[in-house]
This record gives structure tokens, C-alpha cells and sequence, in this order.
């Protein structure tokens, strides 16, 4: 009995082998075939994640090969060539490597409101002090430049203090990329980089903005001609000198435009430096004489020449108040 069940067991093992084997083969192949299907997706992805890094880093490439020179200032140095300043020396001034667009600087002048400002810590008693002792150590300078000019010394002094304190704090900025980077917005592609850099905060509408960078790119291209024309005057090497965001320059934080007709040479070398002291001072006075100033001008008078200088009525209310307390 026991015999005959293993035979009818080997019979029927016999018998479903080759079904067994048929079986195994289609799990075999649909698990073949998975992986297959698997190996080649993987390969898909692996190959998208592949073009896609290069072509990020041939993006990369094309930008990092392009300088700010390529993107912003080339049609610069066209309009520079045009107005009459040697193609030779402008090509060599931008293709060095310190050219940068100043996106930050730029940027102030749509970020920075109009407000009154605070001149009240130059009236304190230390400021004061400094500002006569300053006075006391220039003194033969600021003598000769008050008879000369006809400007009173304390005046011309209470200015120096409220512009760089006392010539301590004259910019870090490079004018000429300063002045250079606000001239290029002009161009579209400067003044999307700008406009892309604005927060919330700059309250303008692209519009608006567009409008003004304009405006502000046509007067930034007339004091970088001034300044272009006033460093090769001066022999000066147009990226050595720092001042403000805006350009401003010099111990009296002047505008390059405003050194042609006001800046004066103190110290009697034959050059007009606005970091050197004497010319400082000497271009401060003769700013406020040409603009009206003369000796025993009423407080009226005074301040109306000297809101050329500032148009903020505090300002020339402060400087006022602190040429009082020098005297």
C-alpha cells in the first residue's frame, strides 16, 4: 500500500515537472524583464541628470566667461569713443580686471528715500572740539583762503565736518565704477540685474523704475565724463580714487562736474587735488563765492548760497549753527 503511493506520488511529480519548469521560466523572464525594464529607467534618469548638469555648467561657463565689461559696459565705451575720449585707452581702462558693476551702489539710489536727516551730532561738544582744533592746525590756510575769497573760515570748516569729518571719512567706493555701473543703466540687461536686486522695499514699479534708471544713467554719464576728463588733467589713474555710492569725492565730497568750475588749487603746487586739504578748503570757498557769497551777507543770503551746496534746509540750517559755535 505504502509502495503503491510513492509510485502514484513519482507518476504525478513526473507528470508536472515540465509544467514546474514552464512555471519557474515565466517568473525567470518577467523578473528578466523587470530589471531590464529597471536597468534601462535608471539609465534614463542617469542620463537627464547628466544633460541637465551640463547644461547648467555650460550656462555657468558662458556667464563666467563673459566680464561685466561684456555685459554692461561695452555699449558704454561706444558712447565714451563717440564723445571724443581715446578708443585705445578707454578699451585698456575696461579690460582691467578691478572693472566691476556695482549692483549694491547702484541700487541705493531706488532703495534710499529723500527725508530729513539728522545733522544734530555734529553740534555736539566733541565735534565741536575737533572741528577746532582742526581749524587751529590749518590755520594759515583757512586765513589766507577767508581773506582771499571773502568766505569766513568757519563756514568753509563747519562744511568739512559735515561732508567727510574732516576729511576722516571720504568713501570706499570706486568712483569710476560707481559712476561707470549707474551710466550703464542704459542698458537693458544692467537694469534687469538691478531691478532683480530690489526687495519689496523699493517701492517702484518696473515702470517707474525703468524711467528713473534712465534719467539717473543720462546725469551719471556726464559726471563720468567730467571725472574721466578731470583724472587725465591730473595725471590721476581714474581707479585709485574712492569716494560715496553716488561718486562724490574728495574731502568736500565733490561731484566730478563740479570740479572744473569750483575746484581751486590751495596749496599752490599747480594741481588740484580735492584729497589734499588746503584744495579742499580753497574749493569750498570758491564754490560759495561764485554762488553769491560775499563778506556780511545777511543769514538769508548765506543760507541761499549754501543751499547750493545741499538742498536740505537742515543741512544748511546745521551749518550754520556749527560756524556759530566755531567762532
Amino acid at each position: 500500500m505504502i509502495l503503491s503511493c510513492v509510485t502514484q506520488y513519482y507518476l504525478i511529480a513526473r507528470i508536472l515537472y515540465p509544467y514546474k519548469l514552464a512555471v519557474m521560466g515565466l517568473v525567470a523572464d518577467k523578473k528578466r524583464i523587470m530589471l531590464e525594464k529597471l536597468h534601462h529607467c535608471t539609465r534614463s534618469v542617469l542620463c537627464l541628470v547628466l544633460i541637465g548638469s551640463i547644461v547648467v555648467l555650460s550656462t555657468s561657463m558662458v556667464h563666467a566667461a563673459q566680464s561685466d565689461r561684456d555685459l554692461y559696459f561695452i555699449s558704454l565705451e561706444k558712447r565714451l569713443v563717440t564723445d571724443g575720449f581715446n578708443a585705445a585707452k578707454i578699451d585698456a581702462l575696461f579690460q582691467r580686471p578691478d572693472i566691476t558693476f556695482q549692483t549694491r551702489n547702484v541700487s541705493l539710489f531706488f532703495i534710499l528715500r529723500k527725508g530729513k536727516m539728522d545733522h544734530s551730532h555734529y553740534t555736539d561738544t566733541k565735534s565741536i572740539q575737533k572741528a577746532k582744533n582742526y581749524m587751529h592746525k590749518h590755520q594759515t590756510d583757512l586765513d589766507r583762503i577767508e581773506t582771499t575769497a571773502g568766505v569766513q573760515k568757519t563756514v568753509v570748516t563747519a562744511i568739512i565736518l559735515v561732508e567727510t569729518r574732516l576729511g576722516t571719512t571720504v568713501g570706499k567706493s570706486s568712483v569710476f565704477n560707481s559712476l561707470s555701473s549707474i551710466a550703464a543703466l542704459d542698458n537693458p540687461t544692467a537694469r534687469d540685474k538691478v531691478w532683480k536686486s530690489l526687495d519689496d522695499n523699493a517701492d517702484l514699479t518696473r515702470q517707474t523704475f525703468d524711467k528713473k534708471a534712465k534719467q539717473k544713467s543720462s546725469w551719471a554719464y556726464r559726471e563720468l565724463k567730467a571725472f574721466l576728463k578731470y583724472t587725465a588733467k591730473e595725471n590721476i589713474d581714474p581707479l585709485t580714487i574712492k569716494g560715496s555710492f553716488a561718486g562724490a569725492m574728495g574731502i568736500p565730497q565733490f561731484m566730478p562736474t563740479n570740479i572744473e568750475p569750483y575746484g581751486k588749487d590751495g596749496s599752490g603746487d599747480g594741481t588740484i587735488d580735492l584729497f589734499n586739504h588746503a584744495d579742499a578748503q580753497a574749493s569750498v570757498a570758491n564754490f560759495l563765492k561764485k554762488h553769491g557769497w560775499k563778506p556780511g551777507s545777511d543769514r538769508k543770503k548765506q543760507k541761499k548760497v549754501i543751499h547750493h551746496y545741499n538742498h536740505s534746509d537742515d543741512y544748511v540750517d546745521s551749518i550754520l549753527k556749527i560756524s556759530d559755535l566755531l567762532k
